[in-house]
């Protein structure tokens, strides 16, 4: 649903903000009331980091009154993350450009020169946690195109009012520790503008770019991240745990009860053992013919509770699907297809992730290769091939099997890109064709250095055979003698 901003923005389910494609400008009201949204929005991207790293509401709350009080934390949202994000960006991306060796060799330099496989591993971790981030370009100091990325704390995007909602300006901003006002940068496709507080500090400075110099990287069209749908059972997992925890430690607490038992041997009518310091009731007026020893206990609630915690970790990885892969389905001697049944919700999921990512990296690269430097041809981000393996166990021999079966239907590149092995197949071309050309000039080197009535020449071998047998070649007669 639709929310006014200022009269002239809106947000969008999602916090997706929209701004009127006519405006050449955003005003400081707007720009300061789209500020304050997202920062009141930081507040559950924060939670998800706290989440994410371990630090979870139940740490602060406060403490109780009586008993044991015991704070686990059960961080599956770091474990649910991680695991996810190594199937999705463990390997990395293979991004090339199949049909052009001087524009890949360009690509592949600047992705080398940028860390961009590890930037790229990033922003898919920030966006299982936080739902969402922005890679952006700048310019180093000689002028070139370098990458880097912005978590939605620190940054949001604006979109157009248009049918395709395309980027109309990105905004990064920052506290300013010694005046304690908010300053930043908004980046338009023709220009840049500098604010601190609530004035703006520069305006219209150069954008080489021409375009607006970032891009959003998301996972799915709600902008949720990989657990935000499992946030209440984060908190009864860890609430579970501590009881039980309290409760074992209830148990090593407990006291022990002893009626119509005498202890006092030495008759100075008290008992002969320490009773606050060992925990016991002792009443020695009870009926001695019914002595009764025992511990004072409650209910144990033990097999309830492991029931309880049995399904809130089934119910965590249903619901965020992403499995345990500790669990007992994923041990033994599954065969490959029941294994990636398995796994199936979680390759949907990151199926649908790739494409989301394939669009925006190649969005990035557009504005990259804008100003001609990094490849000859600005139109090149159209032709980039993009592949992300998911990072499962393979069988190499399976795979290379695959692709000498697929040689026979496709291009050999394409039967290379089914083998994990394999990280870049176009270089993987050039090299078959390298060592080729290679074995060729070798063994001409090798024909050439042969004596003259070795080389195959048709012509010549009836009068190099007669030769031999009459000693005219040079050694024929020594070698006889």
């Amino acid at each position: 649903m639709a929310e006014t901003v200022n009269g002239k923005g809106q947000i969008l389910d999602g916090h997706i903000f929209i701004y009127p494609k006519d405006e050449a400008r955003l005003d400081m009201p707007d720009l300061l009331s789209f500020m304050r949204r997202n920062i009141l929005y930081g507040a559950d991207y924060r939670d998800n980091y706290l989440l994410y790293t371990g630090d979870h509401p139940i740490l602060h709350q406060g403490p109780t009154m009586v008993g044991p009080d015991n704070r686990l934390v059960v961080n599956l949202p770091h474990y649910i993350v991680d695991t996810y994000n190594g199937f999705f960006a463990g390997i990395p991306a293979k991004i090339t450009i199949d049909d052009d060796d001087k524009q890949n060799e360009g690509l592949q330099d600047w992705n080398d020169a940028n860390s961009l496989q590890d930037k790229l591993n990033e922003i898919s971790k920030q966006v299982d946690v936080y739902g969402r981030t922005f890679a952006f370009i700048y310019q180093d100091e000689d002028a070139n195109p370098r990458v880097a990325y912005a978590n939605p704390t620190q940054a949001f995007m604006i979109y157009d009012d248009t049918v395709a909602q395309a980027p109309y300006a990105f905004v990064r901003y920052w506290k300013d520790v010694e005046e304690g006002s908010w300053c930043g940068e908004v980046y338009y496709a023709d220009g840049v503008d500098q604010f601190n507080g609530s004035t703006y500090t520069a305006k219209d400075l150069p954008n080489p770019y021409q375009m607006v110099p970032a891009v959003e990287f998301y996972a799915n069209a709600e902008r949720q991240g990989v657990f935000d749908n499992a946030k209440t059972l984060f908190e009864s997992l860890n609430k579970v745990m501590s009881q039980k925890a309290n409760q074992v430690e209830y148990f090593d607490q407990a006291y022990l009860k002893m009626l119509g038992v005498d202890l006092d041997e030495d008759g100075d009518g008290k008992p002969d053992i320490d009773i606050r310091n060992n925990r016991v009731i002792y009443s020695p007026d009870a009926d001695a013919t019914n002595a009764v020893i025992d511990f004072i206990q409650k209910p144990d609630g033990d097999t309830m509770q492991e029931h309880l915690i049995d399904r809130l970790v089934k119910m965590i990885h249903e619901i965020t699907m992403v499995p345990d892969l500790n669990d007992e389905a994923f041990s033994g001697n599954s065969s490959g297809v029941a294994l990636q049944y398995k796994l199936l919700s979680m390759r949907n999921m990151a199926s649908t992730k790739e494409r989301k990512f394939s669009w925006s990296l190649k969005q990035l690269y557009r504005i990259v290769f804008s100003l001609g430097g990094v490849v000859s041809d600005p139109d090149a981000w159209q032709a980039i091939n993009i592949n992300m393996p998911r990072n499962l166990p393979s069988n190499l021999a399976e795979e290379v099997q695959t692709a000498v079966n697929m040689a026979s239907i496709t291009s050999k590149q394409t039967a290379l890109k089914v083998i994990s092995a394999v990280d870049d197949p176009q270089k993987e071309m050039e090299r078959i064709k390298q060592e080729q050309a290679d074995a060729v000039k070798q063994s001409q080197t090798i024909a050439n250095a042969m004596p003259d009535y070795l080389k195959e020449n048709p012509e010549d071998e009836t009068k190099a055979s007669e030769k031999v047998d009459n000693g005219e070649l040079e050694g024929t007669e020594d070698d006889g003698k």
